[in-house]
């Protein structure tokens, strides 16, 4: 009962503010998360104590204020993701604009696969949408969620235009078999991880446990990674979706030390592009979580 409570209040929302103008809906979502904001301040305090721990340079005022960003660009995602079953390649045409495509295109012309390295960066749900509208659809390596009526909803959404999931309780096998069919597939990596899943790497100068499967794979198959985020350009006002240039990775042989060092190179290519749009990324997760054993924890507990 639930769970199918859940379901039609989502449905509700999605398709009332799918129906609006998309100025409209965008006022009511930031109406929203500024309820939010102000109302859970557990997630609030998590937000300020990772600009705290990764930029500790900034003022409280500057950490606040890319907060309060973040916040209305998630805001904007809950937007264009009711919105997206409306998307077409012609009415995107003129808000969303690629840039660096040729580096995704020359990747997946050698035939190896291409593993698109991103995180909670921008408008990530709109990402894989859009490069399937321009007819690339990819894999997408997602956590099932608890509510199996909800799932389905959102990956139905997801996979309108020939994207498909898969689920992180089988993405290995999954993956090794897409690389080898020459398929693309995006991967967030930037969340909290925990042993054996997770190797610690440095991050924002703090050891994070990071997931380490797309690193494996890459090693493992030859396949050609490359960092994709779709962003909101201020300057320009609509979002571009970004492919920078493929990742190299070194061999030494030792196949541990080459696995650590290329899931920090990962590592080190996120954060470069998180300093970059700092009030697009979701600050709001417990990234540093999972401390190296006898570390004391870096989150007050309450």
């Amino acid at each position: 009962m639930q769970h199918r409570f859940e379901y039609w209040l989502v449905v509700a929302v999605a398709r009332s503010l799918g129906a609006l103008p998309r100025g409209l809906a965008r006022a009511l979502a930031a109406g929203l998360v500024w309820v939010i904001y102000h109302a859970l301040s557990r997630l609030r305090r998590v937000g300020l104590r990772n600009l705290e721990l990764a930029m500790p340079e900034l003022s409280v005022a500057e950490r606040e204020r890319i907060l309060r960003g973040v916040y209305r660009h998630l805001g904007w995602q809950l937007v264009e993701f009711c919105r997206m079953p409306r998307y077409t390649a012609e009415n995107t045409r003129g808000w969303i604009r690629t840039e660096g495509l040729d580096h995704y295109l020359t990747a997946r012309a050698r035939g190896k696969g291409v593993l698109v390295l991103t995180g909670h960066l921008g408008a990530w749900e709109l990402s894989s949408f859009y490069h399937s509208l321009m007819g690339y659809p990819m894999g997408m390596v997602i956590r099932r969620l608890d509510n199996r009526l909800l799932d389905t909803f959102v990956n139905n959404i997801r996979c309108m235009y020939g994207n498909r999931v898969l689920h992180k309780d089988d993405f290995g096998r999954g993956l090794l078999t897409a690389m080898r069919a020459g398929e693309t597939v995006g991967i967030l990596m930037d969340t909290n991880m925990t042993p054996p899943q997770g190797l610690f790497v440095s991050f924002f100068g703090l050891k994070a446990c990071t997931a380490s499967g797309l690193a494996h794979i890459a090693l493992k198959t030859g396949a050609a990674v490359l960092p994709g985020f779709l962003v909101w350009e201020p300057t320009e006002r609509q979002y571009v979706l970004h492919f920078g240039p493929e990742v190299e990775f070194a061999s030494t042989g030792n196949r541990e030390a080459d696995l650590e060092a290329a899931t920090q190179t990962c590592n080190d290519v996120l954060e470069s592009w998180i300093r970059r749009y700092p009030d697009q990324w979701l600050w709001i997760h417990r990234r540093w979580k999972t401390r190296p054993a006898g570390e004391p924890g870096l989150y007050a507990r309450r």
